[in-house]
C-alpha cells in the first residue's frame, strides 16, 4: 500500500500512495514516504488509538494524527517497522523467531507431549503431528472452523492455555491474550489451525508447520508487548504543538 502501480499518469513509474496533504506534510518535516507509512502502521496498532477511534474503524477510515515534531514521527515510524517485521511471516525476527530466542518467549507456544506420557518426545511416525482436535473441516470447497481443544496451562490457569493438536501433543503456554488476538476481524491462531486440520489437509502437519505455529504465537506475543510503546508514540503524535510568544502555532497535521 506504500506505492501505486505504474499507470498513464506516472510515465510507467510507480508513485507514492500519498495524498497531497501527506506529501506537503512529509516535505515540511523532511521525511521519506516510507517513514509516514510506518508511522501510520504504528498508530493503527496502538490500543489507545483503536479504542478512541472504534466507531470510525468500524464504519470508515478514521483520521491519522501527524506528529507536530519530526522526532515524534521518526520514533513512531521506528515502532511501525517493528510491527511490520512481526506481521511479515516470511521475515525472520531475531530473538522472536530466530535464535537465540528471548528468555521470556522460550516456553511460549512450545510443542510438547502430554503430561504423564511414556517419554517427553514428540514422534511424528506415531501421529503426534496430526491436527485432529476438531479444529476444522471441509464442506465442499469451504473450510469450516471447529471448536478445537484448549485447556488451562497448569500454574498459569488464568493467563495461558495449552492448545492441543491431538490427545498426545499440544502447544504449551500460549498466552490467553495472544489466543484472543484478531486481525481483520479474524482470530489469527484459530483461523490458522482450521485450515490445517488433518481432515482439511488430509495429512499430518510437517515439523516446520508445527514450529510455524510456535513462531506465530511468539510474533503475536511480541506485538502485544509493544502496546505501551505504541500508545506512548500515539500520544506524542497527537500532542498539540505549543503556541509561540507571537501567538502563532507550529505546523501540525
Amino acid at each position: 500500500p506504500l506505492y501505486l502501480a505504474p499507470d498513464l499518469y506516472s510515465n510507467g513509474q510507480r508513485r507514492e500512495n500519498l495524498s497531497q496533504l501527506a506529501q506537503d506534510y512529509r516535505a515540511g518535516v523532511g521525511a521519506e514516504a516510507d517513514t509516514l507509512f510506518y508511522h501510520a502502521l504504528a498508530v493503527l496498532h496502538a490500543p489507545a488509538y483503536r479504542a478512541a477511534n472504534a466507531g470510525a474503524l468500524r464504519q470508515d477510515w478514521p483520521r491519522l494524527p501527524l506528529p507536530p515534531a519530526p522526532e515524534a514521527l521518526q520514533a513512531s515510524a521506528a515502532l511501525g517497522r517493528e510491527v511490520a517485521a512481526l506481521l511479515d511471516v516470511r521475515r525472520p525476527v531475531p530473538g522472536i523467531t530466530q535464535a537465540p530466542i528471548r528468555p521470556e518467549l522460550r516456553a511460549v507456544g512450545a510443542p510438547q507431549r502430554r503430561p504423564g506420557a511414556p517419554d517427553d518426545q514428540l514422534h511424528p511416525a506415531e501421529g503426534h503431528f496430526g491436527l485432529r482436535a476438531q479444529w476444522g473441516s471441509r464442506s465442499g470447497g469451504t473450510v469450516l472452523p471447529g471448536k478445537g481443544r484448549t485447556t488451562p496451562t497448569p500454574g498459569q490457569e488464568t493467563t495461558h492455555l495449552h492448545v492441543w493438536l491431538n490427545d498426545e501433543a499440544c502447544w504449551a503456554a500460549v498466552p490467553a491474550a495472544v489466543w484472543a488476538t484478531t486481525l481483520g476481524g479474524y482470530p489469527v491462531l484459530k483461523k490458522w489451525l482450521s485450515y490445517r486440520a488433518a481432515s482439511v489437509l488430509a495429512r499430518d502437519l510437517r515439523a516446520d508447520e508445527v514450529q510455524e505455529f510456535t513462531r506465530l504465537v511468539r510474533r503475536l506475543a511480541a506485538l502485544l508487548a509493544l502496546a505501551p510503546a505504541l500508545d506512548a508514540a500515539y500520544a506524542a503524535s497527537s500532542a498539540v504543538p505549543p503556541y509561540t510568544d507571537s501567538g502563532s502555532s507550529t505546523a501540525s497535521g
